[in-house]
């Protein structure tokens, strides 16, 4: 049943003119005052419905579909940022494990070489500054200079007071 013309069956040529035939109607509709009146009204009392529900609800305290969007939405939104703390310490996990790993893998020989070495600086230093520095004795200042009496010295006996008597 193919027409030779035009190259299209009935069923594409109906379907065709029934499409055209409801975008005709849809759009008379539309034009028509009154149609598009009762539209807008329709949709004016579906908000003072919904309104009306709401307060209704919040009197009873209950919540509304909004309300329990908002609620949906919030536990999305912690959820995701628990999910990326979560991923977070595993990382963090992950890193601690790798760093458990090598320090392991290092021997007390490493270890004992490490401090050894530190040692022989610390030391290198010590010796540097010793040298650096005078270590002899300060001279005794000479009022602290004991005095020599015939070729020896010895400390100046202090001569003994009386005892009182009573």
């Amino acid at each position: 049943m193919e027409d030779d013309a035009s190259g299209e069956t009935l069923r594409d040529r109906i379907t065709r003119q029934g499409e055209d035939a409801l975008g005709k109607l849809a759009q008379d509709l539309l034009e028509n005052p009154l149609v598009t009146g009762a539209i807008s009204r329709a949709f004016e009392a579906r908000e003072r419905a919904v309104s009306a529900q709401e307060t209704a609800m919040s009197a009873l305290n209950l919540p509304s579909a909004a309300d329990l969007e908002r609620l949906t939405r919030r536990l999305r939104s912690v959820s995701q940022r628990l999910e990326g703390i979560e991923d977070g310490v595993d990382r963090l996990d992950q890193r601690l494990e790798t760093l458990g790993q090598a320090a392991a893998r290092a021997t007390a020989d490493e270890r004992l070489s490490g401090v050894e070495s530190q040692l022989a600086k610390v030391t290198a230093e010590l010796h540097a500054l010793h040298t650096a520095l005078d270590t002899r004795p300060a001279p005794m200042p000479r009022e602290q200079e004991r005095l020599e009496v015939d070729g020896r010295s010895q400390p100046a006996k202090k001569p003994r007071k009386p005892a009182k008597r009573r």
